[in-house]
């Protein structure tokens, strides 16, 4: 896991030293919208999604792409499993269809020659100005939700019905938030922590955090009562990799999802709406993680899958309700 610094890429893993080996995430750089008065109008065929089958903020986007019934209007290409030296890579399974690309750095210097940052995924680009539109996950599937219309498959879960309605926005960034900076990204805290005091503090925040999701889902089937919104999708990649990576390889050990019914359930009922199986790919999940974190993992031993979880089985939550 490198960067790019004024368009140049360095092998440079993240520098815990000034933080009291705490993990620190870059924020996105480009944070373009879609819209008809912007340099980026709505047009179908017109937007590519670069994303990983492993990466959860990549999960993301390419969930909101299928469960908007997008997925025809809005092509995609996902990197190789393995990210070493060079960042996020393609190769003879996973492709660059547009321009034949070798890594996912020569997309962001295409875009901005002297680019200075992490090279990451999603990415939603513009084939008409050859131009990142955003790489920022959180702002790619509110794009998805609203600003792209036409062309979407009717049948499609969500394809009528918006994840983020106007008049649950407060609730659902409140959430959001919280769930962000103690969940989703709590696991890389502990995992990338190379204190043991920081490892210590990401741990207890983050159990803390599911011990209260867990209390907030006996009562109510949904994170903000009876309707799934984009709260609830947006916790799911993080729980979906929780028992069979993060629990081993970032330590986070305390307990596992199958310890907690509830958040169990809700992952379970998630996992078997129509459409999410597309955006799975388990198998490249266990290689990226196991394989491409050296200062973790040096020997890249993949370690044996949990044999506890069971998402096919049936759920009390029914996601169509709201």
């Amino acid at each position: 896991m490198g960067l790019l610094v004024e368009g140049k890429w360095q092998d440079r893993w993240y520098d815990t030293s000034s933080t009291g080996g705490r993990f620190v995430r870059q924020d996105s750089s480009f944070r373009g919208q879609i819209r008809a008065d912007g340099p980026h109008p709505p047009r179908v065929d017109r937007y590519h999604l670069y994303a990983a089958w492993a990466c959860p903020w990549a999960h993301r986007a390419l969930l909101w792409r299928r469960l908007k019934g997008l997925h025809h209007a809005i092509s995609v290409s996902v990197v190789s499993p393995y990210m070493l030296e060079h960042g996020w890579e393609f190769d003879e399974d996973h492709p660059d269809p547009l321009y034949g690309s070798r890594y996912l750095h020569q997309i962001y210097t295409r875009a901005k020659a002297d680019y200075t940052g992490r090279v990451t995924v999603p990415v939603l680009w513009d084939r008409a100005h050859e131009a990142i539109v955003n790489n920022e996950s959180s702002e790619i599937i509110r794009i998805f939700d609203t600003l792209l219309p036409g062309e979407r498959d009717p049948s499609a879960p969500f394809a009528e019905r918006r994840l983020a309605p106007p008049e649950l926005i407060d609730d659902i960034d409140a959430v959001n938030a919280e769930i962000y900076d103690k969940v989703n990204n709590g696991v890389y805290k502990a995992g990338f922590a190379t204190t043991q005091h920081a490892y210590d503090e990401a741990v207890e925040e983050l159990f803390a955090a599911l011990d209260a999701l867990e209390e907030r889902l006996s009562g109510q089937p949904w994170l903000l009562g009876d309707r799934l919104t984009e709260a609830d999708l947006r916790l799911f990649p993080t729980l979906l990799r929780f028992d069979p990576i993060y629990h081993v390889h970032f330590k986070c050990s305390v307990k596992r999802l199958v310890d907690y019914p509830n958040l169990l359930d809700h992952t379970r009922a998630i996992y078997q709406i129509p459409g999410v199986l597309d955006t799975l790919n388990l198998l490249e999940v266990r290689q990226h993680y196991f394989g491409s974190h050296e200062t973790i993992n040096p020997h890249r031993i993949i370690a044996a899958e949990p044999a506890t979880l069971d998402l096919s089985a049936p759920t009390k939550r029914d996601w169509r309700r709201g």
